[in-house]
């Protein structure tokens, strides 16, 4: 059984879609689970499908554009929410828990690995969900100057409970799993998210693979929230 963990991206209060992370191209999402964009309405009728939680990243919030927190909260009221809002530092993580049940320090934003581990001391690791974000295979971050394995040996230190693998020249492509990367991290529980593809799940199941992120597919109605 394979969990499937709907990916909802937001900007400017709207649900959107788009490819490869070039986010300034984005457009509203078209979705079989809601008739509009709105993202309440389309959590709300993928709780009622059966999604158990639902990763959201704010892309107002992680391009320093406003943010949509209210309706972040709205959402996590209906249904448990991983929120991606561009975490810098500890005090931002803290910020997140009021909103969201887990919150996600992405590679992306993080300012400083001393940051990282203040917030691995503090906190509950099942409220802690590292993305490591890449790009062209290479570890994808504004302030980090690591390579991914040098990023892979301070997780194995901190040894957490989840992490996201999220390959974001594949994200919307839908061109397939980035093997190689799962590879790299296969000693953790992986979520990987990017390009999924409905052909890919029998591989990432024997790999180990019991959960993974997918939007554009599963908004497409070409993978289902379900997979035995």
């Amino acid at each position: 059984m394979i969990e499937v963990i709907p990916v909802l991206d937001l900007m400017g209060s709207l649900a959107v879609a788009g490819k490869s992370g070039e986010r300034k191209k984005y457009k509203p999402l078209k979705s079989i689970f809601s008739t509009s964009p709105n993202p309440v309405e389309i959590a709300l009728s993928l709780k009622r499908a059966g999604a158990r939680r639902i990763y959201i990243a704010d892309l107002d919030a992680i391009t320093g554009q406003g943010s949509n927190i209210q309706i972040v909260q709205e959402i996590n009221h209906l249904i448990p929410v991983m929120l991606d809002f561009g975490v810098q530092d500890f005090k931002a993580f803290e910020f997140g828990l009021k909103i969201a049940w887990q919150v996600i320090v992405a590679t992306e934003t993080l300012r400083d690995i001393r940051e990282l581990k203040k917030i691995f001391r503090v906190f509950p690791k099942s409220r802690i969900v590292v993305s490591i974000d890449t790009k062209n295979g290479q570890l994808y971050s504004k302030n980090l100057n690591m390579t991914l394995e040098e990023f892979r040996d301070v997780l194995i230190q901190l040894d957490p409970g989840e992490i996201i693998l999220l390959d974001l020249t594949r994200v919307g492509t839908q061109q397939g799993i980035n093997r190689e990367l799962i590879k790299k991290f296969e000693k953790f529980d992986i979520i990987p998210g990017g390009g999924i593809k409905l052909q890919d799940i029998k591989m990432l199941s024997s790999m180990g693979i019991r959960k993974i992120l997918a939007g554009t597919a599963l908004h497409q109605g070409k993978i289902p929230l379900y997979i035995d």
